[in-house]
């Protein structure tokens, strides 16, 4: 990957340092989004997904940039207008997005996948910062009139959000960025972790990976760790199929495989007993803004068809999580979000390798690949990951509706 460290121990990318890459994006946001208040709002245009404005910023500074202490760098925005339209669809005010990017300095993420991608988060944990590599930028460019188009109709869903696409170019070099939604908070201890695709075929974190402080796991660990899988309300199980269901679809019609869910547990039980405290929030919650400010950002927001809270489990502050149980009944938060969905152009020149990866009984290989892998992947988180909780009547639904009616076996 481009990721390095100098002679000083700090991270960089691309021979950039952090510290400068940091200072550039947010110069560079802040002059972007400026800029753009000042044109009036109007419907989207096609020609819109294709424009890419640039501003150079000197370090002695111009009439249109101030003064800094980096290099030289440039700083190109793509399809500002587009994403203005996708941040006001996810109720992201202009003023919020750059309070919280701009504001405060970025938050280098240390476990960053194997992608060799630098990670940054706001500090106000709604926003995470991610560099991508140049053909990932250039998908997504070709994504954007699709990606609107099934927005428009379906503004609840578990694909990435993506706020703005940009580039600082330092020292001869592009480094591409998009901002996209922060799907685990960091004041929310997540217990376990996992990287799930549906697929068996070397689906093992590995012993690297299992070596770090907070690892990813992978659909075997899962079926190993959590066999009976994770129970929810039947309402949310409904709800959670049905996105996966629409988000499934879309993805296949952009021919995209080898995308993955991400699902963090937070077991509320377990952290009450590690901190014998009364409370199941870890004691950084106190530090952490009221609620994540944006529409839809969290899981719960993006399943929920009519924004309904409740269900069969007490939902005091679920932290945008959504709430669930395992098999021995202990209360979980479950932190979910599909990811990798820009890294379609390499697994196409994977595939010629890996037939077995997707494909156990030697199925001929076809056309119809991105609906096989959506099938089962769907197949995968609809009958082994999640399940619903058995029906009996809930204490907390008699509470509410009065004497609960005896349901026949």
């Amino acid at each position: 990957g481009h990721r390095g460290v100098d002679s000083t121990g700090e991270t960089t990318y691309k021979k950039t340092t952090s510290s400068a890459l940091k200072g550039a994006i947010q110069l560079g946001i802040t002059h972007t989004v400026g800029s753009l208040s000042t044109k009036p709002e109007r419907d989207v245009l096609m020609q819109d997904f294709y424009v890419v404005e640039s501003i150079f910023f000197p370090s002695e500074g111009s009439n249109l940039t101030p003064a800094h202490h980096y290099n030289d760098f440039r700083f190109k925005t793509y399809a500002p207008v587009a994403f203005r339209y996708f941040r006001e669809l996810f109720g992201i005010r202009p003023d919020d997005y750059l309070y919280s990017l701009c504001n405060e300095p970025l938050i280098e993420l240390s476990n960053s996948g194997a992608s060799g991608s630098l990670f940054y988060v706001s500090s106000d944990d709604e926003f995470i910062i991610k560099t991508v590599q140049h053909k990932e930028a250039e998908f997504l460019q070709k994504l954007l009139p699709g990606y609107y188009m099934n927005l428009n109709q379906n503004p609840r869903t578990l694909l990435p959000k993506f706020y703005g696409l940009y580039c600082v170019q330092a020292g001869g070099k592009n480094i591409r960025i998009v901002v996209m939604n922060n799907l685990l908070p960091r004041s929310v201890k997540m217990h376990l972790k996992y990287d799930l695709k549906g697929s068996t075929y070397k689906r093992r974190a590995s012993q690297k990976e299992r070596d770090k402080v907070f690892p990813t796991y992978k659909d075997l660990d899962f079926m190993q760790d959590v066999p009976d899988g994770l129970f929810l309300d039947s309402d949310m199980y409904n709800a959670l199929c049905k996105t996966l269901q629409r988000d499934c679809l879309v993805l296949q019609s952009f021919k995209i495989m080898d995308y993955s869910l991400l699902v963090a547990i937070h077991n509320i039980d377990l952290a009450q007993r590690e901190q014998g405290a009364p409370d199941g929030l870890a004691p950084a919650d106190t530090r952490r803004p009221a609620a994540q400010k944006a529409l839809y950002s969290t899981a719960m927001e993006s399943i929920q068809g009519e924004a309904r809270r409740g269900g069969t489990i007490e939902t005091d502050d679920q932290m945008g999580g959504i709430p669930a149980r395992n098999a021995r009944g202990e209360r979980l938060l479950l932190y979910i979000g599909i990811i990798d969905v820009l890294q379609s152009y390499r697994f196409v020149k994977k595939l010629e390798h890996s037939w077995k990866a997707l494909v156990h009984d030697g199925d001929t290989v076809s056309v119809h690949r991105p609906s096989f892998y959506a099938e089962r992947f769907q197949r995968f988180m609809c009958n082994t990951v999640f399940k619903k909780i058995p029906l009996k009547p809930s204490p907390s639904k008699k509470s509410r509706s009065g004497p609960a009616i005896p349901r026949r076996s």
